[in-house]
């Protein structure tokens, strides 16, 4: 097509009289504009709301006529923009961004936004903030509505957060802007969308949040028995080496400690488990932890593999027979065995195909009449491929 017939236009708070002289023409060249109610009301242009559930088929229906969208400042920052260019040729649509919330929050607050971990939670889980949180970090979150602020410092205190310093920032950038300080513990400020906070852990105790890296503790987790222990998590970890964007077979999952850890570090994980009872433990640490990239497969492999997306990386964690590693794809993989049964299926894989083949041997110190000795844990083989 010649000239885009898309104006996506990020508005402030200001309204049309802080757009700047591009954004202007545009919406005032706009045959038809869409927004959302606030969108349309700030702009003062009885245009078409979008519909909800959100959905931009209406806007495609019209391609080729002139319109304009109006989105909440970045249009590519938790906005619309996103959505829209992924559907549509990069010359059909041209964008108009104006400072964000993020932006405008890390302005008010003398934030240098580069070191500030920003997170749209007014459609996602507090437990987000779970590996953000601890002392000294800084987060800035856009909230769903005026009464999200006091559940999210409800939510802080009961994680242990209560002494994390709180900003409320509504409507910023606009007349009715308010910015009000705050603590979690002792909440007590009434809020007005559209909002958002800026959370502050210098005050935190050392120690708050959750740890980086590989091997958080087994009481993290909702399991019943049936877990990959910490040290071997940590070790199973290192092995699968997780990386941004990369895809895990998690199977025989137990609680899916290993798919939680990986996801944490920044890929996204598949929890294939046979047993009912332990589909519900996966999802509850999928809920406390906030994951959006994890999900659960009720079945047993092989055969519920097919029709999954392709792995990255397989971690075998239950029982196993040769018939489930003849049907794996390739992928880097890492099996842990138990049972002598299993082990010498492991050993037999490593003779045949190489990668590397390990005992992990762990041992406690306990109890042992009125002095202390060694206890040592089951015995853990392991082969990791290539």
């Amino acid at each position: 097509m010649g000239d885009p017939w898309l104006s996506i236009i990020g508005l402030g708070e200001d309204g049309p009289e802080g757009l700047p002289a591009a954004s202007r023409a545009a919406l005032e060249g706009a045959e038809i504009v869409f927004g959302a109610p606030r969108h349309l009301a700030l702009s003062g242009i009885p245009g078409r709301a979008w519909p909800v559930p959100f959905s931009i088929a209406p806007l495609l229906e019209l391609r080729g006529r002139q319109v304009a969208a109006l989105v909440s400042g970045d249009p590519f920052w938790h906005g619309a923009g996103a959505a829209l260019a992924a559907v549509l040729p990069a010359g059909e649509w041209r964008a108009f961004p104006a400072p964000g919330v993020f932006s405008l929050a890390a302005a008010r607050l003398g934030w240098a936004l580069q070191d500030v971990t920003c997170l749209g939670l007014h459609a996602a889980p507090f437990a987000r903030l779970r590996p953000v949180l601890s002392r000294g970090a800084r987060a800035i979150c856009l909230l769903r509505d005026g009464d999200a602020p006091r559940d999210l410092a409800e939510w802080l205190q009961a994680q242990g957060l209560g002494a994390t310093q709180m900003t409320v920032l509504e409507a910023l950038g606009g007349p009715r802007e308010r910015i009000r300080p705050t603590r979690a513990a002792g909440f007590a400020l009434d809020c007005a969308a559209p909002v958002a906070v800026a959370l502050d852990g210098a005050d935190l105790p050392a120690g708050s949040g959750l740890p980086r890296g590989f091997g958080l503790p087994d009481d993290a987790f909702a399991h019943d028995g049936q877990i990959t222990r910490r040290m071997v998590r940590a070790m199973t970890l290192a092995a699968l080496a997780p990386r941004a964007g990369e895809v895990l077979w998690d199977i025989g999952g137990g609680s899916g400690s290993v798919s939680v850890e990986w996801c944490l570090n920044g890929g996204s994980a598949i929890c294939l488990e046979p047993r009912a009872d332990r589909i519900t433990h996966i999802r509850a640490n999928i809920a406390a932890f906030g994951l959006t990239r994890m999900q659960t497969v009720h079945g047993r492999a092989p055969e519920a593999l097919g029709g999954l997306p392709a792995p990255d990386a397989i971690f075998v964690g239950g029982g196993a027979d040769a018939a489930l590693f003849a049907a794996l794809p390739a992928a880097r993989i890492t099996a842990n065995a138990v049972t002598l049964e299993t082990e010498a299926l492991l050993t037999t894989l490593h003779a045949a195909r190489g990668g590397s083949l390990t005992r992990i041997g762990l041992q406690e110190a306990g109890p042992l009449g009125r002095s202390r000795g060694w206890t040592p844990a089951r015995s853990i083989t392991q082969w990791s491929w290539p």
